[in-house]
C-alpha cells in the first residue's frame, strides 16, 4: 500500500520544469533580445580592447554601473575615430547574452562620441581632410612683413585678447596704426562673423598683417574658429594672418591654415611685431658700425689717392714723351736693319731663283733632250739589228729541226703514208683482201684496194706486192 506521501512527492516530480544551462541561456537571450530592441546608451569606455579578429571588446560604465559591450568588425569599421579609454560616448545597439559564458552585453552596432569628444572627432575629420588637400603645406604660407606700418586685429572688441594685444603694441611696437575689425567670436553666428570681417580686411586693402585672436576657453567655445567658412576666408586671404586662438594647449583649424601660429593672443602680437627697445638697438649698432666703416673707408681711399699722386708723378706727360722719341728711334733703327736685312736676303734668293731659271731655259733642255733621243735612236737601230739576226738565226734553226722530223722529208726518200679511212696504217694484219686504202706518196696520193696481206715474220710470195701497194 502507498503512503499518502509518497504519492504527493510522486505529483510534485510530475509538475516539476527543470531546463539545461544552454537552454535557459538560450531562452534568456531571446527575451532581453525581443524584450529591449535597439536601445541607446551613453557612459565612458573603459577595459577597450582589440584583438587580431578585428573586433571591438569593452565596458561601459557610469559613477553606479557597468555593462559589457562587444562591437564585431562589419560594425566598427563605420566608427570614425579611435575609441579610447575614458572617452564618453553614445552607442546603438540590442541587449544580448553571452551563452557560452553566460555573459550578459550589449551588442554595439554605432558608435560615436559625446560632448567634446563628439567636437574633437569633427575637428579631427575635418583636420584630416584639409591637411590631405594640402591647407596646411609650409610652401602655401605667407611671409610675415619684418616692420609693419599697420596692423589689423579681427577678435571681440570687448574680449580680454584685444586688451593684451593692445599693451603689447603699445609696449614693443607703438609707431604702428591699429584697425579693428570687430567681430563675433563665440556662438553659432560666430564663425560666419569672422570670415565676414577677414573678408572686409581683405577687401579694405589698408593693412599689412592681421592677427586673428580670441582668449581661452572650451573647445564649445573655441569651436567658431574650426569651422570651413572660417578655414576657407584665411586661406584665401592676401593679407598674412598671424592666429592666437586660447591658450597654449589650445589647437584650431584656423591656428592650422593661417600663415604663423601663436599660443596666445599676446605671443601673436609679438610675433607679428619687432620690439622696439630692440629696433633702437639695432640702429644703434648699425651706427656704430657705420661710423666704423665710414672712417676704414676714408683711410683707404687717402691710401688710394697717395698711390694714385705716385703713379701720376711717374707717368707724367713729358716723361712719357721723352720716352716714347726714344722708343720711336729705336724702333726705326731696328726698321731700317730689318729692312736691309730682308732685301739682301729676297737679292740672294733672286739670283739663286735666276740661276736655276737660266739651267732650265727651254733652248737647254732642247740640245740636251735631242742628245739624248739621237743616243737612244742609235742604241735601238744597234739593238733591232741584233735582235733580228737572232731571231732568224733561231728560225733557220727550228726550220732544219722541223723539216728533219716532217713526214713529208720521210716521202722524198720513197716511202708512202697509207690511210684506211682516216686511220693511218701501221700494221699489215689490220688490213683484209679487199680494203681500199690511200696512199700519199711525196707528190700525189694513189688509191689502191688489198689483194693480198702478208703479217709480220712471213716471206712474201711475189716481191711486186712489197710496200703494199695494189693496183
Amino acid at each position: 500500500m502507498i503512503s499518502s506521501e509518497t504519492s504527493e512527492k510522486t505529483g510534485l516530480a510530475q509538475k516539476r520544469k527543470v531546463y539545461t544551462v544552454s537552454r535557459l541561456n538560450q531562452e534568456v537571450q531571446t527575451l532581453l533580445e525581443s524584450g529591449f530592441g535597439t536601445l541607446w546608451l551613453q557612459a565612458e569606455i573603459s577595459n577597450f580592447s582589440r584583438p587580431g579578429s578585428g573586433h571591438f571588446y569593452f565596458t561601459l560604465k557610469d559613477s553606479q554601473s557597468q555593462i559589457r559591450c562587444a562591437m564585431f568588425k562589419g560594425r566598427n569599421r563605420y566608427v570614425d575615430f579611435q575609441p579610447q579609454n575614458g572617452d564618453s560616448v553614445v552607442v546603438r545597439g540590442k541587449l544580448g547574452l553571452y551563452a557560452a559564458r553566460g555573459d550578459f552585453q550589449l551588442i554595439v552596432e554605432h558608435m560615436e562620441p559625446a560632448g567634446e569628444g563628439r567636437l574633437q572627432a569633427a575637428f579631427e575629420a575635418t583636420k584630416r581632410k584639409l591637411d590631405a588637400e594640402g591647407w596646411f603645406d609650409v610652401a602655401n604660407k605667407r611671409p610675415l612683413p619684418a616692420m609693419p606700418h599697420t596692423i589689423g586685429l579681427v577678435t571681440s572688441p570687448t574680449g580680454a585678447a584685444i586688451r593684451d594685444v593692445l599693451q603689447v603694441l603699445a609696449r614693443r611696437y607703438r609707431q604702428a596704426n591699429i584697425v579693428i575689425y570687430p567681430t563675433l567670436t563665440q556662438g553659432a553666428a560666430a564663425a560666419p562673423a569672422i570670415a565676414r570681417a577677414l573678408e572686409r580686411a581683405n577687401q579694405r586693402d589698408e593693412v599689412d598683417v592681421l592677427l586673428l585672436v580670441r582668449g581661452g576657453g572650451s573647445l564649445e567655445d573655441l569651436w567658431a574658429f574650426n569651422e570651413l567658412a572660417v578655414a576657407q576666408a584665411i586661406r584665401q586671404s592676401h593679407i598674412p594672418i598671424v592666429a592666437g586662438i586660447g591658450h597654449e594647449v589650445d589647437v584650431t583649424i584656423s591656428d592650422l591654415v593661417a600663415d604663423l601660429r601663436a599660443p596666445t593672443p599676446s605671443a601673436a602680437a609679438e610675433l607679428a611685431t619687432p620690439d622696439t627697445s630692440s629696433l633702437q638697438q639695432r640702429v644703434a649698432g648699425a651706427s656704430r658700425q657705420l661710423l666704423l666703416l665710414q672712417k676704414a673707408s676714408l683711410a683707404r681711399f687717402s691710401t688710394r689717392l697717395r698711390q694714385q699722386d705716385t703713379r701720376l708723378q711717374l707717368r707724367h706727360p713729358e716723361r712719357a714723351l721723352r720716352e716714347q722719341a726714344q722708343r720711336v728711334d729705336d724702333i726705326h733703327q731696328r726698321l731700317q736693319r730689318a729692312w736691309q736685312r730682308r732685301a739682301n736676303t729676297k737679292l740672294t734668293s733672286l739670283e739663286r731663283l735666276q740661276a736655276r731659271l737660266q739651267a732650265r731655259s727651254p733652248d737647254v733642255l732642247v740640245q740636251q733632250r735631242l742628245s739624248s733621243w739621237r743616243a737612244l735612236d742609235s742604241r735601238l737601230a744597234v739593238a733591232m739589228n741584233t735582235h733580228r739576226q737572232r731571231a732568224l738565226s733561231r728560225f733557220e734553226l727550228s726550220a732544219r729541226a722541223l723539216h728533219s722530223v716532217s713526214p713529208l722529208a720521210v716521202l722524198d726518200r720513197g716511202y708512202a703514208l697509207v690511210k684506211k679511212g682516216d686511220s693511218v696504217v701501221t700494221d699489215a694484219s689490220s688490213l683484209h683482201p679487199g680494203d681500199k686504202v690511200t696512199a700519199r706518196l711525196a707528190r700525189g696520193e694513189i688509191t689502191a684496194v688489198i689483194q693480198e696481206v702478208t703479217p709480220t715474220g712471213k716471206k712474201p710470195q711475189d716481191q711486186e706486192e712489197t710496200g703494199n701497194i695494189a693496183q
